[in-house]
């Protein structure tokens, strides 16, 4: 499953429960238009679209992930992505290939240590992907036996929140320049220039989200210009 998204684009499904298309009908036609448009894997959240795309499309590599119904306002200082072993558990039993958390120093709930979340996903013969923000927790991370690294909470920390609104190109780097594993760039992807850049410093493969699934987020980017 792995190699089969060794340089090519992952796109993430995602739609928050106060969002039009949260609708399992609206996710489900999202998931088939962006296999449609090329893309070779999926990042899913929660059971349901894990569960349904694995049955549309088996062969299809899928990373999966949990979220809460709305995301914590005081996120840049708590772990909100697949935080406990519970749910870990529950996006493997619904099928996901990749089981992708954050893998960041924050303390995780009910004081659940990072390294027992990690042995359980590998008992059950999954790859384990870490969402980090820093080259430290990525080293962290490698350490302790992850599979795959992603950039996905670069900016989304208290320590990253002051980095720029752009992909994080110079921790792909880095990662890649110092460990032979894939290194996944994701998050603040906006155009087919920036994939570019992502390969070109050595990205093993790029997860896309709002730039192609959020459709409230493209228009706000376009109307925000007449303000």
């Amino acid at each position: 499953m792995l190699q089969k998204l060794k340089n090519k684009i992952v796109v993430s499904v995602q739609a928050m429960p106060d969002e039009p298309l949260y609708n399992e009908i609206a996710l489900n036609a999202m998931i088939k238009s962006v296999v449609f448009g090329g893309a070779s894997g999926l990042r899913l959240a929660g059971v349901r679209d894990i569960k349904n795309a694995k049955e549309m499309y088996p062969q299809i590599p899928v990373i999966g992930i949990t979220k809460p119904s709305k995301i914590p306002d005081n996120f840049l200082d708590v772990v909100y992505i697949t935080p406990t072993l519970k749910d870990a558990e529950g996006i493997i039993k619904a099928g996901a290939d990749i089981v992708a958390l954050d893998a960041t120093m924050r303390k995780r709930p009910n004081d659940e240590k990072l390294s027992d979340i990690l042995d359980f996903i590998k008992s059950k013969g999954k790859l384990a992907m870490a969402d980090i923000a820093t080259y430290k927790e990525a080293k962290n991370a490698i350490e302790l036996g992850f599979d795959i690294v992603s950039t996905t909470l670069s900016g989304y920390t208290q320590e990253t929140k002051n980095n720029p609104d752009t992909p994080d190109f110079e921790l792909c780097r880095e990662i890649t320049k110092n460990y032979n594993i894939p290194v996944i760039v994701e998050g603040k992807i906006w155009t087919p220039k920036q994939v570019k850049e992502a390969f070109n410093c050595g990205a093993f493969c790029v997860v896309i989200g709002s730039a192609i699934t959020r459709p409230q987020l493209i228009t706000k980017r376009f109307t925000e210009i007449l303000k």
